[in-house]
């Protein structure tokens, strides 16, 4: 069985996280995706945060499995020569330099046109064009530029960046389809394009929702469902909401019997009003289903505070297991609260490839997240990340280059 993306080759001038988590989502799709690196050094995560002396990290091996590995001096001329020979041969350049980068190495989207006018240049960036467009984003910086820290964490609190990735691994996910859509339409017209996913952009996709609501804001001034109502005030803006849910179902995130000791003995809870009258029944309050204080949604909305602590007295009985087991027999919508030791520990999620244990030859067996997209005709295979410069006589022999050619320049210094 083939793969879905077989016969498509990419030309990987990424690093870090933003753009190597769209090129290994292609790669693992099946995309042939050669990864140019700096002779010596290569990508900087190879070293970042390294565990295991003289192996690459895991911040590198996590972004880069099913690529392989070329060293290419940019700034030697016929390592030029070599880059336009690849150019020539790929269908997608993917980058995520500092702005202007690519242009400054020789490479401009003209340049690259004359090469190969079938070319897609993909590119992330921190912001799209206009005043901030030459200025370098990290992942929290896109998060706090995108809207998602000044509506994360508690009212009464700072602004708060969020453990998932949102800005590079968001991006990099939204890259990935910007680029499958560019293949897409190029079968139709037969010529490439630039794509770009800024890190701003991406971050704001994923935050859709708090700009729903400040439009609400502006026209109510109030929102009901959030921690605030009815007895906190609602400024200009989307304020910082804790663990309310953000949609129409209230939630929030309440203790199970063993937090005292264990930071993760907690569970999500949301009060679903088609299912209200069940809750009802297993936290022992029946009475609330009717009452007419509770029996609505919109009467319930101003006693949330109220609605989740007596929830929570039931939830401190029992553990985040047991709670979720008993809650969904009623179809109540629930979630423990999982630590990434329970994740890596999950043999449900090894059996679906969600984790895979992969063998490095130097850094022996590791954990790793697999593919996140299932397709039934395109199954993934995580295959370990390359060495620095595993696959450099084997993408120049694919190239037509001699044996003999390929060390005459290793001699100078261009591979």
């Amino acid at each position: 069985m083939g793969k879905a993306l077989d016969g498509v080759r990419i030309l990987d001038f990424t690093h870090v996280q933003s753009g190597p988590t769209c090129t290994q989502l292609l790669a693992w799709f099946g995309a042939d995706v050669i990864k140019v690196e700096r002779a010596g050094a290569g990508d900087i995560t190879r070293e970042q945060l390294r565990d295991v002396p003289g192996a690459d990290s895991l911040y590198f091996t996590m972004l880069n499995h099913n690529k392989r590995s070329v060293t290419i001096d940019t700034k030697n001329p016929e390592g030029k020569l070599v880059l336009e020979a690849l150019i020539q041969k790929c269908d997608v350049l993917v980058e995520n330099f500092a702005p202007g980068a690519l242009d400054r190495m020789g490479f401009t989207w003209e340049r690259i046109q004359e090469l190969n006018p079938r070319m897609i240049v993909a590119s992330v960036k921190g912001f799209g064009p206009g005043p901030y467009e030459d200025c370098k984003v990290y992942e929290n910086v896109a998060q706090c530029v995108g809207g998602a820290a000044s509506t994360t964490g508690f009212d009464d609190g700072p602004p708060v960046v969020t453990g998932a990735q949102i800005g590079d691994s968001g991006t990099g996910l939204h890259l990935a389809l910007g680029i499958v859509t560019a293949l897409y339409q190029r079968t139709m017209t037969g010529r490439g394009q630039k794509v770009l996913a800024a890190m701003q952009d991406g971050v704001l996709n994923l935050c859709r929702v708090k700009l729903r609501d400040q439009q609400r804001l502006e026209r109510t001034g109030v929102m009901k469902e959030y921690p605030q109502y009815p007895n906190g005030t609602f400024g200009e803006a989307v304020p910082r909401a804790g663990n309310a849910s953000g949609g129409g179902q209230p939630g929030w995130i309440l203790k199970c019997k063993g937090w005292e000791h264990d930071p993760n003995a907690y569970i999500y809870f949301i009060t679903q009003a088609p299912v209200w009258v069940k809750i009802c029944n297993v936290i022992g309050r029946e009475e609330w289903a009717t009452h007419p204080d509770y029996a609505t949604p919109d009467a319930r909305l101003p006693r949330l505070k109220e609605i989740f602590a007596e929830v929570e007295r039931w939830t401190m009985t029992k553990t985040k297991f047991e709670a979720m087991e008993i809650l969904n027999e009623h179809d109540i919508p629930c979630g423990p609260i999982l630590s990434m030791k329970e994740i890596a520990d999950d043999e449900s999620l090894r059996k679906t490839g969600t984790i895979v244990e992969v063998e490095h030859p130097v850094r022996g067996k590791y954990l790793t997240v697999g593919n996140p997209i299932k397709l039934s005709d395109s199954p993934t295979d995580v295959k370990r990340s390359p060495l620095l410069g595993e696959h450099t006589d084997e993408v120049m022999a694919e190239l037509g280059y001699s044996r003999k050619q390929i060390d005459a320049l290793r001699t100078a210094g261009a591979i």
